[in-house]
């Protein structure tokens, strides 16, 4: 005679990047074992590719494509996940950062967690007066094949390329426009290529300014007794 099954209740959050509402259920206990092996790693591509897998079984509307959301919407819905599954709250450690070396560790609870917003972000930027550059947001796949967020690893100019590239969207002027989905790796790379510092400047200021998982906490600092803010941001901050 089988086992009976058990119902998994069910949730709603409402994603940052579109307000569009979306159903999730909290993780099992074979998906936490496989985000608690990736965490053991301490491997970033393991703990992104664990989320990821964890997020296709919990989100329960369809039509929702993962590996096509940016990086903020899936750490907000990830925490909401964690969230339900194994507690409203997480126990962080933060470095007090009057001396940069002493840990306090502090309580932080995920319904305060949100996505911060830049009124200066703008996801079109004016090139020469005539041609404007559509970005799109990079996705959680463009993360990891790039290797974001590895320890203190150092980015390549090749990488940051890369992700720079694979977050155009279109070039447009009032006559014509250019969809990015038409050009080839190499077009778009030697199309950067082309670009003043001035224009470049203004990408990064795109990714700078770029909507993200972000909370402040207050922490004293046991040995000194000077009180600071920390601001936490990233998905690996969060992980308790």
């Amino acid at each position: 005679m089988p086992l009976p099954q058990i119902a998994t209740p069910t949730y709603e959050l409402v994603l940052p990047s579109t307000g569009k509402k979306i159903k999730y259920r909290p993780f099992l206990v074979k998906e936490e074992k496989i985000l608690i092996l990736a965490l053991e790693s301490e491997d970033q591509k393991q703990i992104t590719n664990a989320i990821k897998s964890t997020l296709k079984s919990c989100i329960m509307t369809r039509g929702v494509k993962v590996d096509e959301l940016p990086t903020f919407d899936i750490e907000y819905i990830f925490l909401n996940i964690r969230g339900k599954s194994v507690g409203e709250s997480i126990d962080v450690v933060v470095t007090c950062p009057d001396d940069n070396e002493t840990t306090v560790e502090t309580k932080i609870y995920i319904d305060e967690i949100q996505v911060k917003k830049d009124d200066k972000h703008n996801c079109d930027i004016e090139l020469d007066g005539i041609h404007t550059l559509r970005m799109k947001y990079p996705s959680l796949n463009e993360f990891v094949q790039t290797n974001f967020g590895i320890g203190d690893q150092q980015i390549s100019v090749d990488d940051s390329f890369s992700v720079i590239t694979s977050c155009i969207d279109m070039v447009f002027s009032q006559e014509e426009s250019w969809s990015a989905s038409d050009c080839t790796k190499k077009e778009l790379d030697d199309w950067l290529g082309t670009l003043d510092s001035k224009q470049f400047k203004q990408i990064e200021t795109f990714f700078e300014t770029m909507p993200k998982l972000s909370h402040t906490v207050k922490v004293t600092n046991p040995k000194t007794k000077v009180e600071s803010d920390v601001t936490l941001e990233g998905i690996t901050n969060f992980f308790g």
